[in-house]
């Protein structure tokens, strides 16, 4: 049986383009990927498995630049070298107050699913499909969940909503927020938090996912790394052999709570991501959750946005392909400008990577950011409506702007369909409230702070 992510056909395929961004030369190999490409039977999916993994094999071997290496080190004391960030003391005590802490926490949580079940019903699908899906039942400019109400019905038969989780994302239909990758992770590293404290290990990462997240609930880098994992390939070489989408999205979107935790600590957030982000990425994977992460905790005490985003490019190497890309988006023109000029500008600088990779995401989602100045409803929308990895960068940019205006600040409009309420298959954490989950996550900021500073914190069943 041949499983998705796990085919060796599909990731020669991609493997091949992540060593030729990583700048290594593949020139000899790509006849050979070809033919292997070209003659794969689809009734017959095991044929070249062999092969492909064997060429796989070949291509780890091949040298590394020496720039790249340089440039993009994997290891904590090694991107703390390049780093352009000054230390800072582990664990201060935050800046703001104990209810001012909550709301923000749970308007990170709040704001996260909300952003991500905007963007869920049609995560995949390029801008152009999206707009004409809006256009179709005049939805253009989208301000409101997504509806099939007034679509066309050969429409809907050609783009069908995601099979998982779609339909019940719909404005029509949401009676809470139903299980999705972006909001599991969050919650895992919760327990992981929970369980291990704050000396966790990427080891203890690895151990919570093997005991609590099914493997068909991680995709792409994760269910490599998953699989690498149950035949005893331990962090890092977990997220590193025969991984092509070690680059991808996945350890971007696994940020969030260790800003939750780290209000007003960024250096502290990018560590926590580092230790989560190598059981399952590389270079520019672990510097995308490092650099959310960063901007997350920051979101507490700073309320500039552009100040957030430098203050998060402080926590990864500036040289990076990843840096490199933030500082081209802080460089673009926003005032004055539509927001569909912006995404064209975007999509020609980086419109050539794949739909799920870190590094045009992540400059979606900045953009989004700096463009809309804090306005929750249009920086979700705005996330969304530019395509790409839509749930993802709608959760992302929801969970930033939510800490930022705090959860009594978040509209009704988008928060109250939730009924507070989340499904997932993790284990202990179905039918989760979002007021407990941040309950929760308070909790911890308050072990790496002050014992009992939030011990008077109250349900907020209302939000």
């Amino acid at each position: 049986m041949i499983i998705r992510y796990l085919d060796f056909v599909e990731r020669l395929e991609f493997d091949i383009i992540q060593r030729q961004d990583e700048g290594i030369d593949v020139s000899g190999e790509k006849s050979r990927v070809k033919v292997i490409l070209d003659n794969v039977d689809p009734h017959y999916p095991e044929k070249f498995q062999q092969e492909a993994k064997d060429l796989m094999l070949e291509l780890s071997l091949k040298p590394v630049p020496e720039e790249l290496i340089i440039n993009e080190p994997n290891d904590l004391e090694g991107i703390k070298r390049v780093r352009i960030s000054e230390s800072v003391a582990i664990n201060p005590k935050p800046s703001i107050g104990k209810e001012a802490i909550y709301d923000a926490t749970l308007g990170g949580w709040l704001g996260r699913a909300a952003g991500c079940l905007l963007g869920k019903p049609i995560e995949r699908y390029h801008r152009t499909i999206i707009r004409e899906m809006l256009d179709s039942n005049d939805s253009w400019p989208l301000e409101n969940y997504f509806t099939e109400v007034g679509m066309p019905a050969d429409l809907l038969e050609k783009y069908p909503w995601k099979r998982r989780g779609g339909f019940e994302s719909l404005r029509e239909n949401i009676e809470c927020m139903p299980e999705d990758d972006d909001l599991n992770y969050p919650m895992i590293n919760l327990s992981i938090m929970e369980s291990s404290g704050v000396d966790f290990t990427s080891e203890d990462v690895a151990l919570t996912w093997l005991k609590k997240l099914p493997v068909y609930e991680v995709f792409t880098a994760e269910r490599v790394a998953y699989h690498n994992l149950l035949n005893g390939v331990s962090p890092p070489d977990s997220g590193q052999y025969l991984n092509p989408y070690r680059e991808w999205i996945g350890a971007q979107i696994r940020a969030d709570l260790w800003g939750y935790v780290c209000p007003g600590n960024p250096e502290k957030a990018a560590e926590f991501a580092w230790r989560d982000a190598r059981v399952t990425h590389t270079r520019t994977g672990i510097y995308g959750e490092m650099f959310f992460a960063a901007v997350i905790a920051n979101a507490f005490v700073e309320k500039d946005i552009r100040k957030l985003i430098l203050l998060g490019l402080k926590q990864v190497p500036p040289e990076s392909r990843f840096a490199n890309a933030i500082k081209l988006v802080l460089d673009i023109q926003m005032k004055d400008v539509q927001w569909e000029d912006i995404v064209d500008q975007l999509y020609k600088a980086f419109g050539h990577y794949h739909w799920v990779h870190t590094i045009n995401n992540a400059a979606l989602t900045v953009s989004a950011l700096l463009y809309s100045g804090g306005d929750y409803e249009e920086t979700i929308c705005n996330a969304v409506m530019g395509g790409w990895d839509t749930d993802c960068n709608g959760a992302t940019v929801g969970s930033i702007v939510g800490v930022l205006n705090g959860a009594k600040s978040l509209p009704g409009k988008w928060v109250k369909p939730l009924n507070n309420q989340i499904r997932s298959s993790l284990s202990g954490f179905d039918k989760s409230t979002f007021s407990d989950l941040a309950q929760r996550t308070v909790a911890v900021s308050l072990d790496m702070v002050d014992s009992n500073i939030f011990s008077s914190l109250s349900e907020a069943d209302d939000y």
